[in-house]
């Protein structure tokens, strides 16, 4: 959506001060860990764009609370298996050869929309060190976060988001549906219905570049609207789910550990 669309759409200018006052009416509090997935389009016209929603999160969560956002890099990865789209066989040999190594501070995101990549170069802000399942995070639990983050079952219970899990965290969606909710990736793993794939990536090794090869699951996110919907329907007026409106857009405050549970529960009963 170009900003002469958004401008139109917007009633009024979307500020700072209006971020903060429509996040602490959500729910969203000093010293909370909350992973965040935002359409900067849907919020309205801000002024000062993707940093002045981030330091709004930021100025709620305080430097207590921890704020983390996905910054997945799907292209590092073996272009035998890219469909959208895919690159002409001639072209495998010289991309396994020169493709660059992930690095954890120049690698960009790929597709995961403008807030989350300008939040990977904020100061103080880390990211963990997967090829293609990163996570970025600034605050209190940052490094404890991050650390460790394992190149098996990237998405999985020894990743960012098994810490999430764990500390109880929230996941905060601002104009994004539950296709887009990376948590509810968790719930697949943990269903047991996922598929076992290898995958292969060029990282670092001892300082030097390597394609390696690790284990993953082939996910799947076309039913998570589904789920996401039947988790709402089950829970009305739920403390664990908050719903208002972030500037001009829907948004859903949840606990993350309440919508993996669901969805690994749905996975089990609906996916033999």
């Amino acid at each position: 959506m170009s900003e002469a669309e958004v401008i139109k759409r917007s009633k009024n200018a979307v500020t700072h001060s209006l971020l903060t006052r429509d996040l602490r009416k959500i729910g969203l509090e000093e010293g909370m860990t909350v992973i965040v997935h935002a359409s900067l389009s849907q919020i309205g016209w801000v002024c000062g764009g993707p940093s002045t929603l981030i330091m709004a999160l930021q100025d709620v969560l305080t430097q207590a609370g921890t704020l983390v956002m996905p910054a997945h890099s799907a292209d590092v990865s073996d272009p035998a298996d890219w469909e959208n789209p895919p690159v002409p066989q001639t072209w495998l040999r010289d991309i396994y050869h020169e493709m660059p190594a992930f690095d954890p501070r120049r690698t960009p995101t790929c597709g995961m929309g403008r807030t989350a990549e300008i939040f990977r170069s904020f100061p103080d802000v880390r990211r963990s060190n997967h090829p293609i399942y990163s996570f970025c995070a600034w605050g209190n639990g940052r490094d404890a976060l991050l650390a460790h983050h394992s190149l098996d079952n990237g998405l999985g219970k020894k990743s960012p988001l098994g810490k999430i899990y764990e500390q109880h965290g929230y996941v905060l969606l601002l104009g994004i549906g539950y296709g887009n909710n990376t948590s509810m990736h968790l719930g697949e793993y943990l269903s047991g219905k996922l598929e076992i794939v290898k995958r292969s990536s060029p990282v670092r090794v001892k300082g030097r570049r390597q394609w390696v090869t690790y284990q993953d699951g082939d996910y799947h996110e076309e039913n998570f609207e589904t789920i996401g919907k039947a988790f709402e329907a089950s829970r009305p007026g739920a403390a664990e789910l908050r719903a208002r409106h972030v500037g001009q857009a829907p948004a859903i405050l949840l606990s993350q550990r309440a919508i993996v549970d669901f969805t690994a529960d749905y996975l089990k009963k609906n996916y033999r």
